[in-house]
């Protein structure tokens, strides 16, 4: 299977760096992964509507830009679907047992995605109904992502 993670803006912080670099590792034995990162527009403190969207549309393009034909697309949003690790796990075996090979995850910027994207996805997904810093999200996914590959492979994990 190929995992790809498709991210507004660069990880700043070394301790993310060394976590997404850690997960990637261990993800290695299961999957190929690909993290692609799309630039982040900056967005001023106090914006309006008719900018937000601006700013959210040209982000969408550079997603959209990178999302590869066939695959599966998965958008993480706050208002997606949520699901414990198990049954993550048992969706994710299901696409490639249903002849997925490829996966896409989005993690949108500051200000979430742009409805054209979220159109885009074959699932939604939530973690939360609370909100993260996107940097931190790519590091719960990919931790995700691991835990369901190990359920998969009935290896033992931490509940």
């Amino acid at each position: 299977m190929q995992i790809t993670v498709i991210c507004v803006g660069k990880i700043k912080e070394r301790f993310y760096r060394d976590a997404i670099d850690e997960y990637s590792k261990r993800l290695s034995r299961y999957c190929r992964l690909n993290i692609i990162e799309v630039a982040d527009e900056m967005t001023p403190d106090v914006c309006s509507a008719a900018l937000k969207d601006q700013i959210l549309a040209r982000e969408a393009e550079r997603i959209t830009a990178k999302l590869p034909a066939g695959a599966h697309i998965v958008t993480l949003e706050i208002g997606g679907r949520s699901y414990d690790s198990e049954a993550l796990s048992s969706y994710i075996e299901g696409l490639g047992i249903n002849g997925i090979s490829h996966i896409v995850f989005i993690i949108g910027g500051s200000l979430g995605l742009h409805g054209s994207v979220t159109e885009r996805a074959d699932m939604h997904l939530s973690f939360s109904a609370m909100t993260f810093p996107h940097q931190l999200m790519r590091v719960i996914l990919l931790e995700q992502i691991y835990r369901c590959y190990r359920i998969i492979h009935g290896e033992p994990y931490h509940k």
